[in-house]
């Protein structure tokens, strides 16, 4: 006989699981005892449950095998459910395991039960409490294998007399994958074709569901003679060498993405469910394929909706479509791309700020001469091995990776692009780091999502994960300030009382340095990345860098210019 606690963990360690993350306690208390029995797995605690999902929801993403941690009764299943709802939207494959009270006191408000079953109904495709042994390894089986149909989460609940309860030792655990390629409606491909042939010029926008097809991408780019504007998620294996592509649309974007937009007489979405329909073209038509018929038509309307997998998809295009001679299009969206690249590269130069247009730029929004932010990640980009996985919290992080940093050679990157959390790029760059402790792995975090979770540095120090942390610390909520002054406010409640960052780091036991001039910058960040484990570089950046999204209308410089007015009677009212 073995145990149900036994047979999950045995289960999960055959299926390549080989990190479960969580805060030990009470009804969990004969899994976490079976994996620290199990060979093949090794348990890391975290200081909060948040931080244990989305360590194993960036681990999923990763490596496609499923992630794992754990929460136990109530307030420790609770906990999991931001990083659980993180990975849901980024549809990653975990599995969390959370406690219940003994299953004799299940619906009789026992200290510290919750309805796990009905709390995680939105965010789980499959959720069940076990009630007896015999239900498993049935229930097993049916989690581990929804989280990978969806991909998504599954909640399996143990009640505190559950896990230790015995089961046949012989009992096997079967999980099957089976890889599926949807082939795209033949009739929908001669549909867009026709449209594509017809329309002069060509716009794609790609996302993450085509980055396996990247060849075939690239020569359907070169036969529309079309610029490709790549979602965030799609600089992985798409940024890299290909001449067609022009960065990002959105409020991390450029103004070469709009341009290619708004001139296009048609726009091919392939791969991707962009979620901001604000940003895309206004009665263009569009043909759009996605292997998932829910997200047809779901963020602007199309002409032809195409469901199937990318690469089939593409690859039937080609098959059928004729090329485009002129590339007007496409040579003045690249044009404009590089020249807008040359204006922020400058902004990376140590003595930009010193310069006739720095002097003039300065006095507006960089009037104490602090760090630029775009220095910063230039740095790190130029610095960072060309295997690092990258990792970024929500907000102006993003904004400065996305803009400085490339996924060149088999750099990954995580970040919450879906449910945009804050705090998410410490924890999962734990998980990433745990998979592989001799591989880079650069964490961009704000303050403000750093100091969210920041006992999670004494995670990263008691299991040995080497993260580097770079922080940029402009004492605000970014992104935050960026949307009041934008919608003509004030900046308000965006301020961040922050301690020495590294000084608090260095405090916990990890190495640590403070970067407060730009002359020094650059010897911090060759430091840091060579550092042996850890490393913590509090970097303090221009707080009134201004990142204006590429489409801003005159209602919002307008905005900007009144935000100013009012963040200015308010400061000399507050001397005064």
């Amino acid at each position: 006989m073995t145990t149900v606690a036994e047979q999950i963990v045995t289960a999960l360690a055959d299926l390549g699981v080989r990190t479960v993350w969580g805060v030990v306690g009470d009804a969990l208390n004969p899994v976490t005892d079976a994996i620290r029995r199990q060979e093949r797995i090794e348990w890391i605690g975290t200081r909060h449950e948040e931080a244990a999902a989305f360590a194993a929801s960036a681990q999923a993403q990763l490596t496609g095998t499923i992630g794992v941690c754990m929460g136990t009764v109530g307030p420790g299943a609770l906990h999991l459910l931001n990083g659980l709802y993180d990975a849901k939207k980024s549809h990653a494959p975990v599995l969390a395991i959370c406690g219940q009270v003994p299953s004799a006191e299940l619906g009789a408000d026992y200290f510290q039960e919750v309805d796990n079953d009905a709390v995680f109904r939105d965010v789980a495709a499959f959720r069940h409490t076990v009630t007896a042994a015999s239900q498993m390894p049935r229930v097993l089986e049916q989690a581990v294998q929804i989280a990978y149909a969806k991909p998504g989460v599954s909640v399996l609940t143990l009640p505190g007399d559950i896990g230790s309860a015995a089961v046949a030792k012989d009992s096997v655990v079967h999980i099957t994958r089976v890889p599926a390629h949807l082939t795209p409606d033949d009739g929908e491909i001669t549909r867009a074709v026709r449209l594509l042939d017809d329309a002069k010029t060509v716009t794609m926008l790609v996302g993450a569901g085509a980055r396996d097809c990247r060849e075939a991408l690239l020569e359907l780019a070169d036969r529309l003679a079309a610029p490709m504007v790549l979602t965030l998620k799609a600089k992985e294996g798409l940024e890299d060498g290909n001449v067609f592509q022009i960065g990002q649309s959105g409020l991390i974007g450029n103004p070469a993405t709009r341009e290619a937009f708004e001139t296009a007489d048609a726009l091919l979405m392939i791969g991707t469910d962009f979620p901001y329909p604000e940003w895309l073209p206004d009665k263009t038509p569009t043909v759009q394929i996605d292997v998932h018929a829910d997200h047809i038509g779901r963020r602007t309307p199309v002409d032809v909706g195409i469901v199937g997998d990318a690469g089939l998809s593409v690859t039937a295009l080609l098959k059928r479509l004729r090329g485009k001679q002129d590339r007007t299009h496409l040579e003045r969206a690249r044009s404009d791309y590089e020249d807008w690249q040359n204006r922020q590269h400058r902004l990376t130069e140590p003595d930009f700020d010193h310069g006739l247009v720095g002097k003039v730029r300065s006095r507006l929004d960089n009037s104490e001469a602090k760090i630029r932010p775009e220095a910063l990640a230039t740095l790190v980009d130029t610095h960072a091995a060309d295997d690092t996985v990258f990792t970024t919290d929500t907000g102006m992080s993003t904004v400065w990776l996305a803009r400085c940093v490339t996924m060149r050679g088999t750099r990954r990157l995580i970040g919450s692009f879906n449910l945009g959390s804050m705090a998410n790029a410490l924890p999962q760059a734990l998980g990433a780091a745990a998979l592989d402790r001799g591989r880079p792995v650069v964490a961009f975090c704000g303050d403000g999502g750093l100091t969210m979770l920041l006992g999670e540095l004494l995670t990263a120090l008691a299991h040995g994960l080497p993260v580097k942390l770079v922080v940029f610390d402009n004492g605000r909520l970014g992104m935050v300030k960026l949307e009041q002054e934008q919608g003509g406010l004030p900046e308000f409640g965006t301020g961040l009382a922050n301690p020495d960052l590294a000084a608090v780091a260095a405090a916990m036991g990890m190495q640590a340095a403070r970067v407060t001039e730009p002359e020094h910058l650059e010897a911090a960040v060759i430091t840091a990345l060579a550092a042996p484990g850890p490393y913590l570089l509090d970097v303090v950046t221009n707080p009134e860098e201004i990142a204006l999204p590429p489409k801003t209308g005159v209602d919002q410089a307008w905005g900007f210019a009144i935000a100013k007015l009012k963040e200015g009677i308010v400061s000399r009212g507050a001397k005064s």
